[in-house]
């Protein structure tokens, strides 16, 4: 067991509102505890996105006897990841991510540029802020859908800068039966963490960071959940008769870049060795203020 001791943390110490949304002071809570729950902030999309979400989902499932096996799983021509079924399950492979993305939902882009949102993203980041990558969906099939151990993002992508903050949301309303996030709070300070290989890819020694340590975060469709690129983070397993969708957006200062990206400790190992000494080609939508030019070189 790991012996950092972190501050007891509630949901009502993360927690505010977006229909009486303070960006400021919610921007103080995040600075503080690298999280927080903003009830309501995407409601408006919810339903959309999550339609979009589950015909993507069925649309790889289709596509499911042309999946090549990669080193994370199985990949369908469209770019789904499965993983593993567990035993008993009526197909071998169960769906994780969703190749959903900001060029094939529009009810997803426009849910990015929520004021409310950028408001929140310029409050921590500063004035001028970047989309970072085109958006990501996650997706848990009934009965037994993948446990995502706890880890941190930066494992998979670490930035030069502050990193990314994102914002997960449900599309339905998610509880620890069907596989509510867990956050630590707190735990964005500890710097990178060491991760290892697990059945959902990159994770922490559950020895030292079981679920016990976390802070389950149920909600209703359309609540959203920020955390930093740091902040260790999972879910459990699907238990429910029905999916759980979310999709995620991330937000980053217009300077800040990936120096570290991988996906199991051999290519993360590999990819260190040579880290990228500036942003070059990686610069995303801006959703507030301005970019300056300046060169690749």
């Amino acid at each position: 067991m790991s012996t950092t001791v972190l501050p007891e943390v509630t949901i009502e110490d993360i927690e505010v509102f977006a229909d009486d949304l303070d960006a400021e002071k919610g921007a103080e809570i995040f600075l503080e505890h690298g999280c927080l729950v903003v009830r309501g902030l995407f409601k408006e999309y919810a339903e959309a996105i999550g339609r979009d979400i589950m015909a993507t989902v069925e649309q790889s499932i289709s596509l499911l006897d042309q999946a090549k096996k990669v080193a994370e799983g199985w990949t369908t021509p469209n770019g789904a990841l499965f993983l593993p079924a567990p035993e008993g399950y009526h197909r071998d492979k169960q769906i994780m991510c969703v190749p959903i993305n900001y060029q094939s939902s529009a009810a997803f882009f426009q849910s990015g540029l929520n004021p409310n949102m950028l408001d929140l993203a310029e409050a921590i980041l500063g004035p001028n802020v970047e989309l970072y990558g085109s958006g990501q969906s996650l997706c848990k099939e009934p009965v037994g859908g993948h446990p995502k151990h706890l880890h941190q993002d930066s494992a998979y992508f670490e930035h030069k800068y502050f990193g990314p903050v994102a914002v997960l949301s449900y599309c339905i309303d998610t509880d620890l039966n069907n596989g509510c996030l867990h956050v630590v709070p707190g735990s964005f300070k500890l710097g990178q963490l060491e991760h290892t290989d697990t059945f959902s890819h990159l994770g922490l020694d559950p020895d030292e960071w079981p679920w016990e340590r976390s802070l389950p975060v149920e909600g209703k469709a359309g609540d959203g959940i920020l955390f930093h690129v740091r902040c260790i983070h999972g879910s459990k397993q699907n238990f429910s008769e029905k999916a759980r969708p979310i999709f995620i957006h991330r937000y980053r200062r217009i300077d800040d870049y990936v120096i570290v990206g991988g996906t199991t400790t051999e290519n993360r190992a590999k990819n260190a060795q040579n880290p990228q000494k500036n942003k070059g080609g990686q610069r995303g939508f801006m959703v507030r203020g301005f970019r300056p030019y300046e060169s690749d070189e």
